[in-house]
């Protein structure tokens, strides 16, 4: 036994110690993971895995004795690990990225003040009353940062001025063409480019920013105001569902549905225009 082992076997307790410890780093991983996935479609794939693992259990010959489905169901569970690495494959490489930045996954509480929606919403009902197309994306638990490895970095203060001015049409404006995501309150990257859906059933007449608006909302918790270049009509997107020819009484409530306190339509407090 070399000296180390001799020291930490000589300590009272230490098999104590050591299990405790090891059960609180597999709960603090394990916890971790359960936020990092969080209002992603991956959650639906793990109620799904967790369902087919229950029914190899009961399926066995002490159990129900379902011959046939438990051989079925063991061919899955023998290649389990890779099943899972290839379904979650981007939460893992997320998780990685996230564990590179931050090596102890030490994060701030999010913090979103009132005041922002009441910019967002004149920022959008501005652009909307000039035809100047806009996709506005409001991050919710789940982390959007795949999306903005490509994006320029804003890091500035959600106004209606700022809003306003990232999406003006110009070749020296080279952000306007992609989407604005707000994250803790704050415009996080803007010039992103999001998924756009793959559901048959959406409107053909829907462009580019509304497909992507669907897309990013099918795979992820996250809010997304669209202005249409064409119309000016002012739409809202999540969990795959748009809804389309909003003002700004309707837009606010929207807003306060996901983020207000539940049941309550608080008035958001102005602020004054910087003449943007």
């Amino acid at each position: 036994m070399n000296p180390i082992q001799d020291i930490l076997s000589s300590i009272p307790g230490m098999e104590v110690i050591s299990a405790v410890l090891d059960i609180a780093l597999v709960y603090y991983l394990v916890y971790r993971m359960m936020l990092l996935i969080r209002g992603t479609r991956a959650v639906q794939m793990l109620v799904g895995i967790f369902f087919v693992l229950a029914l190899f259990v009961v399926s066995q010959e002490d159990l129900l004795n379902l011959t046939t489905m438990n051989w079925v169901l063991d061919k899955f569970v023998s290649s389990f690990i890779v099943i899972l690495i290839v379904l979650f494959q981007p939460d893992i490489r997320r998780a990685l990225s996230e564990m590179g930045k931050n090596p102890l996954f030490l994060a701030g509480g999010r913090k979103r003040g009132p005041t922002i929606y009441d910019e967002i919403i004149r920022a959008t009902t501005r652009l909307a009353s000039k035809h100047i197309g806009a996709i506005i994306v409001l991050e919710r638990e789940a982390e959007l940062s795949p999306f903005t490895e490509d994006a320029h970095e804003v890091d500035a203060k959600v106004t209606a001025g700022t809003l306003f001015s990232l999406f003006i049409p110009s070749y020296e404006n080279p952000l306007h063409d992609g989407a604005v995501i707000i994250r803790k309150g704050r415009i996080s990257h803007a010039g992103c480019f999001l998924p756009l859906t793959e559901n048959p059933r959406v409107d053909k007449h829907l462009g580019t920013r509304h497909r992507a608006a669907i897309g990013l909302t099918e795979g992820t918790d996250a809010v997304v105001i669209v202005v249409s270049e064409e119309s000016g009509v002012i739409s809202l997107a999540n969990q795959g569902e748009m809804k389309r020819g909003l003002d700004s009484a309707s837009l606010r409530d929207e807003l306060m549905e996901w983020f207000g306190p539940k049941g309550q339509r608080p008035e958001l407090e102005g602020a004054e225009d910087d003449g943007a």
